[in-house]
């Protein structure tokens, strides 16, 4: 396999926009972190249900929580601390106060199942683990069966000050009854832990830039999940990777950022929380996004000026009342991620906002970010974009052959955001790391003639029909342009004459759409093998956490 690649993407940059960045320009993300500490620390940093905390009270709160897991619990440097939280106000003192500690974050999803969170936490050998007290329970069943030593419990409104604290902590428990009874004798209170912490020395830990900083776990839609192993040297080269695409396009200590994608992800944790952190940017931290009117109330508040998301997300803002009333004047970046963007989704976004829905591409493995639109980007493309400063993307053949230019193929990613592999994988690193660096996403893709990429689908979701290959995204795509339709997915399933034939379940914005409608769209705008022999409606699509339209539970529903 070739080592090197042509750049072709690089005359279609933006003017003005760096070619490379610096990688070994900080040592670490505690050294972004405690510069911005110093340099914005009566700016706001982050905000939530009303109550905001400073870049000098981040500093203060996440250096007395490192002091309670370095001094109290007797932590030390590389041991894994799992976070299992919702986006609430002690979600980065956590994440900055174990790194400060010289540990490793464990970003825990709070949705997971008993089995799914006994995996993780025996998987990566988390000593300790902070968890909001809703999902408690879950963690009693299964810790016995885990290395978890300490246990750090908060509820939603522990860090809101008095009496707000006690009015909305009340409230979640006993009101809407969202705390399943626990037991876990010996857990700490986050307020206590904070307390202990309080007016101790930290003990000096030293970074480098090769120590792990994340173990951050991918989806495990493909099996067991696993731990992406995420360096210091990772993260800080995506985050000046993403800060100089957008260039001067963002302002010092005047950014104003939504954060509905919670930080336990990676495109919400790198795009958002470290990116804007850096510059001294306020993170407006939305705990619960699916409740949309409840969304749209909190987004009146603000003057904001980013919002990122999911295509289901912006697709649920803008079918909710209310939405397009909102002030948009202030709105200059609108940054998709996690899943495709839809025609549909990206023109009716730009026609209510104003502003072009910037759609960029990655994965866990790459902390996220490979790939992005041009940030003077003023319509809907239908690519990925191009790679980002220092960034190589090449189509290789199953076999690791570089593909010439126009021609279908894997897409694989090299730049200094690429993970050193999977924690303790050793065979599955294997299947996705090259000897020279490049890394398989096992998604499908081309790149034109000016460096644009686009993704023709992951290469499991790719439906055979007679020989044909019919990718779900293209479908889902022409779908979705229908006016009755509020959400779809494309699927395979197996069939006596052509293989597979191609399925679409949908659910209605009509309430009047029928099969035979969808069908007639079909034909209108699809060649023949790719129509969908099987229309089903339901009343809602199954999804991950963040959103991403799980096709494979839908696949192999029972037919």
């Amino acid at each position: 396999m070739s080592s090197a690649t042509a750049k072709p993407w690089l005359a279609s940059y933006a003017p003005g926009t760096a070619e490379t960045i610096n990688p070994t320009e900080y040592q670490s993300i505690l050294e972004v972190m405690e510069r911005a500490f110093d340099r914005f620390r009566h700016r706001p940093a982050f905000s939530n249900m009303g109550k905001v905390l400073s870049y000098g009270e981040i500093d203060r709160l996440s250096l007395q929580f490192a002091c309670y897991l370095r001094n109290v619990l007797k932590l030390e440097k590389g041991d894994r601390v799992a976070i299992m939280l919702l986006n609430t106000l002690q979600y980065p003192v956590a994440l900055l106060g174990v790194l400060r500690a010289g540990c490793v974050v464990v970003n825990t999803n709070p949705l997971y199942t008993p089995r799914e969170l006994k995996h993780q936490l025996n998987d990566s050998g988390a000593k300790a683990i902070v968890v909001l007290d809703n999902y408690a329970a879950t963690l009693q069943e299964v810790i016995k069966e885990t290395p978890v030593q300490h246990v750090v419990v908060t509820g939603l409104g522990d860090m809101l000050g008095f009496p707000k604290s006690l009015i909305v902590n009340f409230v979640v428990k006993y009101r809407k009854k969202m705390v399943p009874p626990y037991s876990l004798p010996g857990a700490v209170s986050f307020n206590d832990a904070l307390k202990r912490g309080a007016g101790q020395n930290l003990p000096k830990v030293s970074i480098q830039p090769s120590d792990l900083a994340f173990l951050q776990y991918t989806g495990g839609t493909t099996g067991v999940s696993k731990g992406a192993m995420l360096m210091h040297s990772n993260m800080v080269a995506n985050m000046l990777q993403v800060s100089a695409w957008f260039g001067d396009r963002i302002k010092q200590g005047e950014e104003i950022i939504i954060t509905a994608l919670p930080l336990y992800h990676i495109f919400a944790l790198t795009c958002n929380c470290l990116v804007f952190m850096n510059v001294g940017g306020l993170n407006v931290l939305i705990t619960n996004p699916r409740d949309m009117p409840g969304f749209i109330a909190e987004l009146g508040k603000f003057p904001f000026t980013i919002i990122t998301g999911v295509n289901t997300l912006f697709n649920g803002l803008l079918n909710t009342p209310g939405f397009d009333k909102l002030d948009f004047s202030k709105l200059k970046l609108s940054m998709g991620g996690g899943m495709a963007v839809q025609r549909a989704v990206a023109e009716k976004w730009k026609a209510v906002t104003g502003v072009a829905l910037f759609e960029g591409y990655g994965m866990t493995e790459s902390s996220p970010v490979a790939t992005m639109n041009r940030p003077d980007l003023s319509d809907y493309t239908g690519s990925i974009g191009m790679p980002g400063p220092s960034t190589e993307l090449s189509i290789q053949s199953d076999d690791g052959q570089l593909l010439p230019q126009g021609e279908i193929g894997e897409i694989c990613i090299r730049g200094p955001q690429v993970m050193k592999g999977y924690w303790q994988r050793p065979e599955e690193t294997a299947k996705v790391l090259t000897d020279d660096g490049w890394l398989r996403t096992g998604d499908v893709g081309k790149m034109d003639e000016n460096g644009y990429f686009y993704i023709v689908d992951r290469k499991k979701d790719m439906i055979l029909v007679s020989g044909f290959n019919v990718y779900p995204n293209e479908i889902e795509d022409v779908i979705a342009q229908h006016p009755g339709v509020l959400e779809v997915a494309a699927v395979g399933v197996p069939d006596e004459k052509s293989g597979e034939a191609v399925k679409v379940v949908i659910v209605k914005k009509d309430p009047n759409l029928t099969a035979e409608d969808i069908k007639a769209h079909c034909r209108a705008n699809m060649t023949g093998y790719k129509q969908p022999k099987l229309v089903e409606f339901r009343t809602e699509l199954p999804k991950t956490n963040v959103g991403k339209i799980l096709r494979r539970e839908l696949r192999d529903a029972p037919k």
